[in-house]
């Protein structure tokens, strides 16, 4: 009997984490669950993260890194609970992230995924003049270590050997993981809880989603121009995969190809 009600309760999650799994969030919460977790990236890099680097020598990159990690794995940790709350055990299923379920072929979303892959890449290469333009003009002021129009000044001022090898460190987190989670999380969670936007929840989704990016402020414009095409996909399409293809694929392809050429003295 005492069995039956605490699975009954499982089953039926109440106050805030019934909130968190209703099919709709309010824009205030959306709101809300889009940018605290950035702001606590930020919060995580001041406290920890930037002491340690500076404290082992290393490049500030490194700091954003330990701040995404302990921010981000723990974010994908509640997923799993509320994953377990709404089953019984942790899982991403369940309903809490959605879009999984694979209307598309293997094949098809392939070559989907890596042409949006491409053109994430392509764009916000090119891209890059008008982020060097916005920080220039409008957030000279943010005056985080690795703030600057140049998308390398938090490796500068480093050797060669101490950039490699964070970049070798951070790079599967950096390079996938967390992109990875950021999927999940903004795309499986809460892009799929936004039902009362209509066509306007991806371009919702993928501004706040750039804001989130606190600590890059000034790239918010570049950011969702070469996003939206994908959330876009993702909401239409109810497919996920577009968007790990498109964001941490293009994370791996910019992370693999940047420290070899680094390595190789090109860059």
């Amino acid at each position: 009997m005492q069995h039956t009600a605490a699975a009954a309760d499982t089953a039926q999650p109440k106050g805030f984490v019934a909130k968190l799994l209703a099919d709709k969030h309010s824009v205030p919460l959306s709101i809300a669950l889009h940018l605290v977790p950035g702001a606590l990236i930020v919060g995580v890099y001041a406290v920890l993260g930037a002491p340690i680097s500076r404290a082992i020598g290393a490049p500030i990159f490194l700091a954003w890194a330990i701040a995404l990690v302990v921010v981000l794995f723990p974010l994908l940790f509640g997923l799993l609970w509320l994953g377990k709350r709404q089953t019984g055990k942790y899982t991403l299923g369940g309903g809490v992230v959605r879009y999984r379920g694979k209307p598309f072929s293997r094949g098809k979303i392939t070559l989907i995924g890596i042409g949006l892959m491409l053109y994430m890449t392509i764009v916000s290469l090119s891209l890059a003049g008008l982020d060097a333009w916005t920080y220039e003009h409008l957030f000279s002021w943010v005056t985080f270590e690795s703030s600057g129009s140049s998308g390398l000044t938090y490796l500068d001022g480093f050797d060669k050997d101490v950039v490699l090898t964070t970049l070798l460190f951070c790079g599967p987190f950096t390079g996938f993981i967390l992109p990875l989670i950021e999927e999940y999380y903004f795309r499986g969670f809460l892009l799929s809880r936004l039902p009362q936007l209509g066509r306007w929840a991806p371009l919702f989704n993928t501004a706040l989603f750039s804001i989130y990016h606190f600590w890059a402020i000034w790239t918010v414009p570049s950011k969702i121009i070469f996003l939206l095409p994908g959330v876009w996909f993702v909401w239409g399409k109810h497919d996920i995969r577009a968007s790990i293809w498109m964001h941490p694929g293009s994370a791996l392809l910019m992370t693999v190809v940047g420290a070899t050429m680094f390595a190789l003295g090109v860059m």
